[in-house]
């Protein structure tokens, strides 16, 4: 990434916080990709196992071996993914970087991680076929698609694994602040009654916005508190969680959680650019 881009990214990003629209894509998406249907399988079967197994032992291997050199990446935290003994989980991960669901792997098991995606993400070619096997969920506009995921997560979370969720929604390249959750990944937590695994990245930066040092970070789960009505549970554990996130970033930074003074006013949204 040049320092020109970079530059432009974040003078996006700071209009993006001003307005507090965090949860905005900047980045475009493409027309490369195909909407998942009522055909779109989220189990893979037969032959179907034996690419999958394929294309996550590659991704376990060259995962391990590029996020270390690339990034210098680490894993802190362990002790929080063992505690969860084999119960499955919703993992919840700031999204800031084309790898991140490697990190994300790295953190909760190249073979126990699934990764919830947006449609756009069901891309066609050798990509896609790629990040499909390599236990890409993706959503859907289309109700037999989402039925057909709803089951799908239940099955995995039964068999304990780990369904992670990107909870801001949109991803920001390389932004450091943690920004606030949408509710869907509480909901499922409180759905299928497991807990919540937060994970929080923290890096530094260099000129040019290459990450450095980078550290994963898994926190301790989230549990829902059962005294409390649905509406409420997601809202108590959407609220803990977060504080996590912020909590790892003050810590990990030695400043206070702060976003740019807002700007946001009544009335049409404020214009922003893309890269």
């Amino acid at each position: 990434m040049t320092k020109n881009k970079f530059r432009k990214i974040r003078e996006i990003q700071n209009v993006l916080e001003s307005y507090r629209r965090f949860d905005y894509d900047y980045i475009p998406f493409g027309d490369n990709w195909t909407m998942p249907d009522g055909t779109y399988q989220y189990r893979q079967r037969g032959l179907n196992r034996l690419a999958t197994g394929f294309w996550r032992t590659v991704m376990a291997t060259l995962g391990a071996l590029a996020i270390k050199p690339l990034y210098g990446a680490k894993v802190v935290g362990r002790k929080n993914l063992k505690a969860l003994g084999k119960s499955g989980a919703v993992c919840i991960s700031n999204h800031f970087n084309f790898l991140d669901t490697l990190f994300v792997r790295a953190a909760c098991g190249h073979y126990r991680s699934y990764h919830t995606m947006g449609p756009f993400n069901n891309k066609k070619g050798l990509g896609g076929h790629i990040i499909r096997h390599g236990g890409m969920l993706p959503f859907s506009a289309n109700l037999a698609a989402t039925k057909n995921l709803t089951r799908e997560m239940d099955r995995l979370l039964k068999k304990g694994k780990i369904i992670n969720f990107y909870a801001e929604q949109a991803m920001w390249l390389n932004y450091q602040k943690p920004r606030p959750m949408k509710e869907g990944a509480l909901y499922y937590a409180v759905k299928f009654n497991v807990p919540v695994l937060p994970v929080f990245c923290t890096f530094q930066r260099n000129a040019r916005g290459k990450i450095r040092k980078l550290r994963i970070h898994i926190l301790p789960a989230v549990y829902a508190d059962e005294a409390l009505p649905r509406p409420a549970r997601i809202a108590d554990l959407k609220a803990r969680a977060e504080a996590a996130w912020r909590d790892c970033y003050e810590q990990a930074y030695g400043i206070p959680l702060e976003y740019l003074p807002c700007k946001k006013k009544s009335g049409s949204p404020a214009a922003v650019d893309t890269i």
